[in-house]
């Protein structure tokens, strides 16, 4: 018979999230309503529509099927529809989240509005720029990122992306794209590679 006290106590080894974590976040493959949508838009929400789309890549830069992507944005007065934020937000509908899962070649899109500049631990304002959560099969925890706005002239003088080397900014960065209809921005995320996306230890 084994003494249970006499062995050191160990951590509890820990896994990656396994192929079936989408069930109930990001149910649009499943017969039943999804808590959450790809899109931040209310009835009553104000500022210019955008569309964000791109693709969630691994290492190989292959399409990562089943990844859920999360957007949280303030609204385009740059107000958070959160207590913290005591301002008096544009509209009272607009939470600024969203969550989205990637198709079969990883692409994910989400509809929402351009987010107005926010201000900075130091009172400067930041770049209007929109927060990313990505997390998929294979991994323990998630991973926080952001997107810019290359025709935002702010963007350039932000505190937070000039943290980055300059070589790497380019990876937060969502380039305009040609289309009909409302603005459109691509912003591809690359897990892993030699132009792996930025992500920040939060």
């Amino acid at each position: 018979m084994t003494d249970k006290k006499s062995k050191p106590l160990g951590l509890t080894p820990s896994a990656t999230v396994g192929p079936y974590f989408a069930y109930g976040l990001t149910p649009a493959r499943y017969p039943f309503r999804a808590a959450f949508s790809n899109s931040t838009v209310t009835a009553d929400t104000v500022g210019e529509r955008i569309r964000i789309e791109g693709r969630v890549l691994d290492g190989a830069g292959a399409g990562i099927a089943d990844a859920m992507v999360e957007i949280w944005q303030a609204n385009a007065a740059g107000r958070y529809a959160h207590p913290a934020d005591t301002g008096s937000p544009s509209n009272t509908g607009f939470k600024g989240f969203a969550r989205a899962e990637t198709a079969a070649d990883g692409s994910y899109a989400f509809e929402t509005i351009k987010p107005g500049p926010v201000a900075g631990l130091s009172g400067t304002p930041q770049a209007p720029h929109i927060l990313v959560a990505v997390f998929s099969r294979g991994m323990l925890r998630h991973l926080y990122t952001r997107v810019y706005f290359a025709d935002e002239a702010a963007t350039l003088t932000d505190a937070i992306l000039a943290l980055v080397p300059a070589a790497r900014r380019a990876t937060l960065i969502a380039q305009r794209a040609n289309g009909t209809g409302h603005a459109c921005y691509t912003f591809d995320i690359r897990i892993q590679g030699g132009d792996e996306t930025v992500f920040f230890d939060i």
